[in-house]
């Protein structure tokens, strides 16, 4: 019995030892591996891949995911930046391959115009709206003046026509 107990002793204390080493073998997004071996280089990687983003958390550049498509993606871009490529022929091969949604901010275009400018327009197109419905309704007709006597006579002879017929 007393040797279960240290078996059972043995193998938990192994797994407490373990365990920081499978959580070290976990994949990291950057390994060492997939830096380029120019710092300068990596430090360029880097700053492209940090706007890029992640296709797959959509709100995180490549650089700070831990999604397999951001490493994918980081991969890519460290391969380009060593074939000797600029910044801006790794940005336009984004963005054929995958779309203008690539970027974590877009360049500004006319297409992007109107994205931008549509809450002002509708902010303005509300307050135009509110404007003229105030103005209608304060321009409202007033009330029409009372009745005349003769007004009011003719009006009495009319309903009292009315009430007699058959």
């Amino acid at each position: 019995m007393n040797m279960r107990r240290f078996l059972a002793a043995s193998c938990v204390g192994f797994s407490l030892i373990a365990a920081p080493a499978l959580v070290l073998a976990v994949d990291d997004p950057i390994k060492p591996r997939d830096q380029t071996p120019n710092p300068k280089d990596e430090a360029r990687a880097e700053a492209i891949g940090s706007q890029l983003r992640c296709l797959v958390c959509q709100n995180e550049s490549i650089e700070d995911s831990s999604a397999g498509l951001a490493r994918d993606l980081r991969r890519v871009v460290r391969e380009h930046v060593a074939k000797g490529e600029n910044n801006q022929q790794i940005m336009d091969w984004m963005v054929n391959r995958y779309g203008n949604f690539i970027r974590l901010k877009p360049a500004f275009s006319f297409s992007t115009l109107l994205l931008w400018c549509m809450p002002v327009l509708t902010l303005l197109l509300g307050l135009a709206s509110a404007f003229i419905f105030y103005r209608r309704r304060a321009a409202a007709p007033p009330s029409p003046p009372p009745l005349t006597e003769e007004e009011k006579n003719r009006l009495a002879q009319l309903t009292k026509d009315k009430d007699n017929a058959p």
